[in-house]
């Protein structure tokens, strides 16, 4: 922790502030969207504070709210919200070559503000799994951004859900938002194609009770990359990010 301190001052960590802060703007606004539908599900107060505040995961939120409504079993929102996280599994690995050598209670830390789009912005900045003095003042100034953009809106979505009207088109515009963040992160042929099995499996598992489509759209999206993984040739399996 002593690290953290002069950290703001390093050259990266302004470098990822700013390559964060183009985007921030998209975050904000499924901050906002989130916070206000944890309010409008009848959620309360306390509990949307602290769904946002220890949960930070916008999409694993609104999958579990519908099922919280509904009254599913404990471990069907449980299970929701850890398949639709399953993607930072993956985020955690390709970290690993980068934060693996610190210690344990720093990395923990760093896990609890990973988020998508600070992982797209660091592996493209860093492409080379290799640990270098640079990368921990990126990672804080990325995080730095994407943190407060989504707390502030989503905290604000909260405290002022019941000012906002629903005629604002919220839910439109965080589908619009979301679709944006997504549409950032299919940089290859692999990712596009698992995009769009999640996407037939999903309207195809619509009937299901519980937003279980949810979980089969992931299950089938993961399927697919490893299925499609194995079939690369194993030199560009070395050379993929």
């Amino acid at each position: 922790m002593q690290a953290l301190a002069p950290v703001w001052r390093h050259p990266e960590f302004q470098r990822g502030a700013r390559d964060m802060t183009g985007i921030a703007l998209g975050v904000g606004a499924w901050g906002l969207v989130t916070g206000v539908a944890m309010i409008k599900t009848g959620l309360g107060l306390p509990l949307s504070l602290m769904m946002s505040l220890l949960v930070f995961a916008g999409s694993a939120q609104l999958a579990a709210l519908p099922l919280i409504v509904a009254g599913a079993p404990i471990w069907v929102v449980w299970a929701t919200a850890a398949c639709v996280n399953l993607r930072f599994v993956i985020f955690s690995a390709g970290w690993r070559p980068y934060f693996g050598h610190l210690p344990r209670g720093q990395r923990l830390l760093l896990s609890y503000f990973t988020a998508d789009l600070n992982y797209v912005c660091f592996m493209r900045r860093f492409p080379q799994p290799e640990p270098s003095p640079e990368q921990l003042p990126y990672f804080w100034g990325g995080v730095a951004v994407n943190w407060t953009a989504w707390h502030v809106l989503s905290l604000t979505g909260i405290f002022l859900a019941d000012r906002i009207p629903t005629e604002w088109g919220l839910g439109f515009a965080g589908i619009l938002a979301l679709l944006g963040l997504t549409a950032s992160l299919l940089s290859d042929r692999a990712t596009w194609v698992a995009a769009v099995v999640a996407g037939c499996a999903s309207v195809a598992a619509y009937a299901l009770p519980l937003k279980l489509n949810i979980v089969v759209a992931i299950a089938a999206a993961v399927a697919m990359g490893i299925l499609l993984d194995h079939m690369q040739p194993p030199a560009a399996r070395k050379v993929a990010p």
